[in-house]
């Protein structure tokens, strides 16, 4: 299982301990995501920084779209078939996106690709839904689940 991670918040004013959690995310900017493996050293770090971040369970699909349309080699180019049946074991970029997804890869696994998504900010009348509450109270913050896709979906 993997997870998709946005930066949502600005670390003016944040303690110096969670602006490096957020750096060794390589969440570096309002907007960008990273997908991280699920494991307990990641779960640690999402939880240090829950109050600028949100977070959810990763689809294939999801995955498949972000590399494809948001996804940067070094130099700034898109990512193609080719560029991932060069670089790794996979022949496209669908069957990476599920080797995400289900945990047998990982984003490193193609080492030409950046790191970091660079998303737009959420589209539609929402918005981000309020940045100084949790998702659970209507807020945009902390863990999502499956409603990440949503969030995704509105920033692709």
């Amino acid at each position: 299982m993997s997870w998709i991670v946005v930066r949502a918040r600005s670390d003016v004013k944040v303690e110096r301990s969670i602006r490096e959690t957020m750096g060794m995310l390589n969440l570096t900017r309002v907007n960008h995501a990273v997908i991280i493996p699920e494991n307990p050293q990641y779960k640690g770090m999402l939880q240090k920084a829950k109050d600028y971040i949100t977070w959810g369970d990763a689809n294939a699909e999801l995955i498949e779209r972000m590399i494809s349309e948001r996804g940067r080699l070094v130099g700034d180019k898109p990512i193609t078939d080719a560029d991932v049946k060069e670089a790794t074991d996979y022949s496209s970029i669908k069957e990476f996106a599920a080797a995400i997804a289900s945990g047998d890869a990982t984003v490193k696994d193609m080492p030409e690709m950046k790191r970091v998504f660079r998303l737009h900010p959420p589209r539609g009348p929402k918005g981000w839904g309020g940045l100084k509450r949790t998702y659970v109270v209507g807020g945009a913050l902390g863990p999502r689940g499956e409603d990440i896709s949503a969030l995704v979906e509105r920033m692709i």
